[in-house]
């Protein structure tokens, strides 16, 4: 048995979602191993327990308080509809749920669907789905594994799927007909840890490598007389560091500047007569 005062983290057992997981805890500092088939592992340093599970089922346990906090997609949270606090939306396992039917049926919107019947993994957001658009009489069926291949064989008329790339509905001859929501990978919590303490210091430590995904670490020398225009470039979390070279013409500057906007921001401090512009990958950064 697993001692009831430790905390303790589901996340999934297998796939993309697992490893992406397994990352941002590792880069959140904690000390684990993954032994083979091994359903759990504890933390050396904090003692707290992984849990490994199936992705669909990491809601309930949250929200049963068998586990303090989970990893999960955000739409099998709305999907199993239970009381849960998201705490951090983690930025990886981004997909969609959509709508999908044969490239050559007769169907060009979700009213269409009327009467039909629908294969869905997601029934419930499936059925909330056809209900909000005011499609009647939707027969929606639960369908797991590959379910694209049942449009083929003419089970269903239309599914109801979790699309990443559109790779395998172009395989099986699917087009998406509509969306029903964009989903990503969530960091969910029951709201009564077993060790309220270490619950938040991992959640900050996690805003550590989020806020690290999101910014570089940007180093540039600029002519001192230009200053005011390249802090006006590079703002930064509160404020550059401004550091005296021995040239007194110069300045060296160190700044934390969003990734989404590097290549401008480079592109306009070169333009100003800044030179030896470095970019640093960071791995954790507490704002």
């Amino acid at each position: 048995m697993i001692p009831d005062e430790r905390l303790r983290i589901a996340i999934p057992s297998k796939g993309r979602l697992r490893d992406s997981a397994l990352a941002t805890l590792e880069r959140a500092g904690l000390r684990f191993r993954v032994s083979g088939r091994r359903l759990f592992s504890v933390c050396s340093d904090t003692g707290l327990r992984i849990i490994f599970t199936n992705t669909a089922d990491i809601p309930v346990l949250v929200a049963e308080g068998v586990v303090d906090l989970g990893i999960t997609g955000s739409d099998q949270v709305l999907e199993k509809g239970v009381d849960v606090v998201e705490h951090r939306r983690l930025g990886f396992g981004r997909c969609r749920l959509s709508v999908a039917v044969h490239k050559d049926a007769p169907f060009a919107a979700a009213r269409d669907l009327a009467g039909r019947v629908v294969g869905a993994k997601f029934v419930r957001l499936a059925r909330r789905y056809f209900e909000e658009h005011g499609v009647e009489d939707v027969h929606v069926i639960e369908l797991q594994g590959a379910v694209e291949v049942m449009v083929l064989l003419g089970l269903v008329d239309a599914i109801v799927e979790i699309v990443e790339t559109g790779n395998s509905l172009v395989e099986n001859d699917l087009v998406e007909l509509d969306r029903v929501l964009e989903a990503e990978a969530v960091l969910i919590g029951s709201g009564r840890p077993r060790d309220p303490e270490l619950a938040e210091q991992l959640l900050r430590r996690i805003d550590g490598v989020l806020a690290a995904a999101r910014y570089s670490l940007l180093e540039y020398n600029c002519p001192a007389a230009r200053i005011e225009e390249a802090v006006a470039i590079t703002p930064g979390f509160s404020s550059p560091t401004v550091a005296h070279l021995q040239d007194a013409d110069w300045l060296a500057v160190k700044v934390l500047v969003e990734k989404a906007s590097t290549q401008r921001v480079i592109d306009a401090l070169e333009a100003i007569g800044c030179v030896a512009i470095l970019e640093t990958e960071l791995r954790h950064a507490r704002l």
